[in-house]
């Protein structure tokens, strides 16, 4: 466990749901969920085990479920990242991990089975990120399926806005760029990967993570045939235009207010000893030193 994260590491609404446990158990499973959202993407087979670790003493937490499925999804242990967000819905009742069911149904080889999945939820009900990447997840089913118009047709949707970046935007942008590219569109294709590449680096100038941000962002044109100028001067009036400080990036920021985190609460009351927190799955999980697999390795998905 690195030294430098503690309890407080963990973000607020985690720790709030934490609260049914021991203050000694609350601050070490919280350390250890800390420690996989710091480890995910610089190691996550490490930050897979620490979900592990989280497991052991509160299997009934959603947040711990769901730190699970998602360091197994980035281990590539797709089934088991399925099991375990269906355990996370159940318990938590809400659909915002349902665009990493849909690409867990990809990872294990069932495509049609995440278009249904994918539909089974009202849209609108969603926030807008979630959308987005549902969006994302159901058009990456379609080109497995080898159908791009209909790919990019799941891409079309509200928050594709050339006029306006959100922190969701350059990924949409890039993968309708990506379908464009598969449909043999390559003008449009570089169109829109430019326009992505543009608002990412207008997204990564804030350095406060409590920023919602949203940026106007310039029209990128479709690039046209070279049209010959006849005075220099033009040509030097042209470069002024395009470079013109007025044209660019407007923004608006709206901060969010933020409070200190409070200190854990405790109930220990509420609790039951460690091991009998694990559900049978869970510590049927946790038994095996290699992550979990179809024993048959077809990549069927156990179910809860």
């Amino acid at each position: 466990m690195p030294e430098h994260i503690e309890p407080r590491s963990l973000n607020r609404e985690a720790r709030a749901e934490l609260k049914t446990l021991s203050k000694e158990n609350a601050e070490w499973v919280a350390r250890h969920l800390a420690a996989a959202s710091e480890l995910l993407l610089e190691d996550a087979p490490l930050a897979h085990r620490h979900a592990l670790a989280a497991a052991r003493r509160a299997g009934r937490i959603a947040v711990v479920r769901e730190t699970l499925a998602i360091t197994a999804y980035e281990t590539g242990d797709f089934a088991l990242a399925l099991r375990e967000l269906r355990t996370y819905r159940r318990i938590s009742g809400k659909n915002d991990q349902l665009p990493l069911m849909v690409d867990s149904e990809r990872g294990v080889g069932r495509p049609d089975r995440a278009l249904e999945l994918g539909r089974s939820v009202d849209r609108t009900t969603l926030a807008a990120p979630v959308q987005v990447a549902l969006a994302i997840a159901m058009s990456g089913a379609r080109l497995d399926l080898e159908q791009p118009e209909l790919a990019l047709a799941e891409l079309e949707i509200p928050q594709l806005d050339r006029a306006r970046a959100f922190s969701y935007s350059p990924a949409l942008f890039s993968a309708y760029a990506e379908v464009l590219d598969e449909l043999g569109r390559a003008v449009e294709a570089s169109d829109w990967r430019a326009l992505a590449e543009h608002a990412a680096e207008a997204l990564a100038e804030p350095a406060d993570a409590e920023i919602f941000e949203v940026y106007e962002i310039d029209e990128v044109p479709l690039e046209e045939p070279a049209t010959p100028v006849e005075d220099e001067a033009d040509v030097a009036d042209e470069a002024v235009a395009q470079n013109d400080p007025d044209d660019e990036i407007e923004v608006e920021i709206e901060v969010e207010d933020t409070a200190e985190v409070d200190d854990l609460e405790t109930d220990a009351s509420a609790e039951s000893a460690p091991e009998d927190a694990i559900e049978p799955e869970v510590a049927e999980l946790l038994a095996e030193t290699d992550p979990v697999r179809s024993e048959d390795g077809d990549g069927a998905v156990p179910q809860d």
